[in-house]
């Protein structure tokens, strides 16, 4: 059985993290699957000002989560409390903390299992390896090989892994061996309860770029079709002018409607009507000559 001071430091720690919970906006749970310690110490450093970070035991967050009776919904999460997981105290967003997360994710080597992180290209040219096994072992993993200048070059750039895909442990070494790091090590939030609000590690991701993308089309959808009707807004009424400044021009000069702005160009419209029509009546040589009286 436990000694009573062990049982001390345990009361002591959940009381700890009570404090913590009823502190803090925000509880996130984040998974330590495949993050390297360095990696841990450096987002503690860089996040030092806006989170804290805990590793904590299941059981002992559990009991935690017990004792906060002002956050009735923090039962929710009992059921993630799995695996190895440190959790992160703050008043940030939680959409902003995954995204300064994903930011610290770095590139490393893959192993059996492991799932690429993108879309993995082999390109062509020189592996830097002699011949020798290793041309085998490029063809199992589908790289067509030539050998040149007493190396193993690729001929062409080979996909060989899908994004979301499992490295394969053959694919695995032989990528290895290239240099090629298809796989992405670092903290993911898996859960985060804000104020009563458990949103998953699937809504935590936010595709910004493909999100900027959709608004500015929306925009110029939008925009195109206040012109096409001719609807005012702040944004569309200097084009608004320009356009009716040219459709107001171009119906003056059609109706030969005098104006200070069409006045010139009407001179100029008629003074080239009568040259373009002088030129086509005959010249006083080419006059019919007078018919002789009977």
């Amino acid at each position: 059985m436990p000694s009573q001071q062990i049982l001390q430091e345990k009361v002591k720690e959940v009381d700890e993290i009570a404090q913590l919970i009823n502190k803090h906006k925000v509880l996130a749970i984040a998974s330590l699957k495949k993050v390297r310690a360095a990696q841990l110490q450096e987002f503690k450093k860089n996040l030092a000002d806006k989170v804290f970070m805990r590793v904590i035991k299941s059981t002992l967050m559990k009991m935690a989560i017990e004792k906060c009776r002002d956050k009735p919904d923090l039962k929710i999460l009992e059921e993630h409390l799995q695996g190895s997981n440190i959790y992160i105290f703050t008043d940030l967003n939680p959409f902003k903390l995954a995204l300064a997360l994903e930011k610290g994710k770095v590139k490393t080597t893959a192993k059996s299992g492991d799932i690429a992180a993108f879309d993995v290209v082999v390109p062509a040219g020189n592996t830097g390896q002699p011949p020798g096994p290793v041309i085998s072992q490029l063809n199992a993993a589908g790289l067509p090989t030539r050998i040149e200048s007493g190396s193993v070059w690729i001929s062409k750039d080979t996909l060989v892994v899908k994004k979301g895909e499992a490295i394969a442990e053959r694919l695995a070494s032989v990528l290895s061996k290239l240099g090629i790091k298809p796989v992405e090590s670092g903290l993911a939030m898996s859960y985060a309860f804000d104020e009563g609000l458990v949103i998953t590690q699937e809504q935590l991701k936010l595709d910004i770029e493909g999100t900027k993308q959709t608004v500015e089309r929306v925009y110029a959808d939008s925009f195109a079709l206040s012109l096409s009707i001719a609807y005012p807004t702040t944004e569309n009424t200097p084009t608004l002018v320009q356009v009716a400044h040219r459709e107001a021009y171009a119906l003056s000069m059609s109706a030969a409607i005098p104006m200070k702005e069409t006045i010139e160009d009407l001179v100029r419209k008629a003074h080239a009507e009568m040259l373009s029509l002088s030129s086509r009546l005959p010249t006083l040589e080419e006059k019919a000559v007078p018919t002789e009286k009977s």
